[in-house]
């Protein structure tokens, strides 16, 4: 018998259709989490008498084979295996004979795929969190660094307020953290066992899925066997979660684009991160953040692939979401390796603060002075009206806020007195920014300290949810 299924066909199916619908040139990725499922039904098979323990011992000495075969690169797919679960229930049945037929006893591939997909992830969310944290590091290497340097914010791509360099730093570490705590809460629906509960409506058999859900560490078992061969949402919010990773990364990468521009120059790009043309000499350009960019965009159409993929289907498993997997594996292997470039770049990016001081506008001191007028007892929207006629005042005379009388604050309004000065510089500016998120030095250099005892916290915590999940690693 060349397929598990042929007993009902009275004709041999055409060779295309079996070209057209195998998956396991891209399911093959999920071998070793196919054979763990597998023991672990064994082992169930036989707590509840099943098949006996000659049996369960043939069948966990062959799925170990397999394993070893497939680790050392020798394990050889045949163009009859239409997925992962036959091709190791083929090869078991080569190594152990007849005995290797009882292992699909109590199961179905609509539950199978489902299991090991949900144990695919919770290694692949576990392995994500970690390099997250890492980056998370290296950011916050970054935001030690440039303490105390000051640089414009921009708000519609123009100068706004003036913020810590340390601060834009703090805020894609704060972006990265709430990644993280979005994995955390997939990583909970992840973890509920789908084994055992057959193609769609449960078994007779007298099987024990909460044995099983021990032996993998699964929190529990899933509650309605429609509902779990049916659902991908694990699968949808994973996918998602990685998107929105991708997406903050490439809002950093759009800006680092921005500021190595040569009119702007408010950066330097290692040469060892960046590319030349083929045709103009004296380019060096930020290839790896503009594909940044553009990857995260493969990866949103990858995203709404799966979306469209689920959006019609009825209860409870059709065979399109045999095509679920290709778009899940290349998301996160996007993901995994923006990460890992990101943590080889970021640490030489340096800034050239004169540069950029020299670019800041005295004009990103406006709400500081309309801020000062409130203090003084005049309402913000007068306060907001007086400034802008300052601003106006100060481009047709080509002047700054720097290079302004007192007489001349004074023209605009009677509540300017003398200590007006003692808010005009970009470092006052930052220091009085002391309410709770802003950028003053203080409230900073707290979250710093703050970070560096968090982060570390977490990747203690990455290392308990490893040794939970003991699966092998690909």
């Amino acid at each position: 018998m060349k397929y598990m299924w042929e007993g009902r066909f009275k004709e041999l199916i055409d060779n295309d259709v079996i070209k057209y619908t195998k998956s396991i040139d891209i399911d093959k990725k999920l071998a070793f989490y196919d054979i763990e499922g597998s023991i672990v039904h064994a082992k169930m098979l036989f707590k509840v008498g099943l098949i006996t323990k000659k049996e369960k011992e043939e069948i966990l000495n062959g799925l170990k084979k397999i394993k070893k075969e497939i680790i050392e690169n020798k394990f050889k797919f045949l163009s009859s295996d239409e997925d992962i679960h036959t091709a190791i229930e083929r090869r078991l049945t080569e190594l152990i004979g007849k005995t290797g037929e009882k292992l699909h006893t109590a199961r179905s591939r609509n539950d199978q795929i489902v299991l090991d997909e949900k144990l695919y992830l919770r290694d692949e969310i576990i392995d994500l969190l970690k390099k997250i944290t890492e980056l998370q590091i290296v950011f916050l290497d970054k935001s030690q660094t440039y303490f105390g340097e000051i640089i414009s914010a921009y708000t519609h791509l123009k100068q706004s307020q003036v913020i810590l360099i340390s601060h834009y730093f703090n805020a894609f570490i704060e972006k990265l953290e709430r990644d993280k705590e979005r994995f955390l809460e997939v990583y909970k629906r992840i973890n509920i066992l789908p084994l055992g509960v057959g193609a769609c409506a449960g078994t007779s058999l007298p099987i024990d899925r909460k044995y099983m859900a021990k032996l993998l560490n699964f929190n529990e078992v899933s509650r309605n066997s429609l509902d779990t061969v049916s659902d991908r949402d694990f699968l949808i919010e994973t996918a998602f979660c990685c998107i929105l990773t991708l997406i903050h990364l490439s809002v950093f990468s759009q800006d680092i684009i921005i500021w190595n521009m040569d009119e702007i120059n408010f950066i330097n790009l290692p040469d060892k991160f960046c590319t030349g043309s083929s045709l103009m000499p004296h380019k060096k350009n930020p290839d790896v953040f503009e594909l940044i960019r553009g990857k995260t965009s493969t990866s949103i159409g990858l995203f709404t692939g799966l979306l469209t993929l689920m959006k019609g289907l009825s209860l409870s498993y059709n065979r399109d979401m045999q095509e679920d997997k290709k778009p899940i594996f290349e998301i996160i292997e996007i993901l995994k390796t923006t990460i890992e470039i990101l943590k080889k770049i970021i640490p030489g990016i340096t800034f050239n603060i004169e540069t950029i001081r020299k670019n800041i506008s005295s004009y990103t001191l406006s709400t500081d002075i309309a801020e000062y007028l409130v203090k003084k007892g005049v309402s913000f929207r007068n306060a907001h009206k007086i400034v802008g006629n300052i601003v106006n005042y100060c481009i047709e005379k080509k002047k700054s806020f720097f290079s302004l009388t007192l007489e001349e604050f004074k023209t605009f309004s009677p509540f300017f007195k003398d200590d007006v000065f003692q808010i005009l510089s970009f470092e006052k500016s930052v220091s009085l920014k002391l309410s709770e998120g802003g950028t003053s030095p203080e409230n900073v250099k707290k979250e710093i300290d703050g970070w560096k005892k968090k982060l570390k916290k977490f990747l203690d915590r990455i290392l308990v949810l490893e040794k939970e999940v003991s699966i092998l690693k690909k």
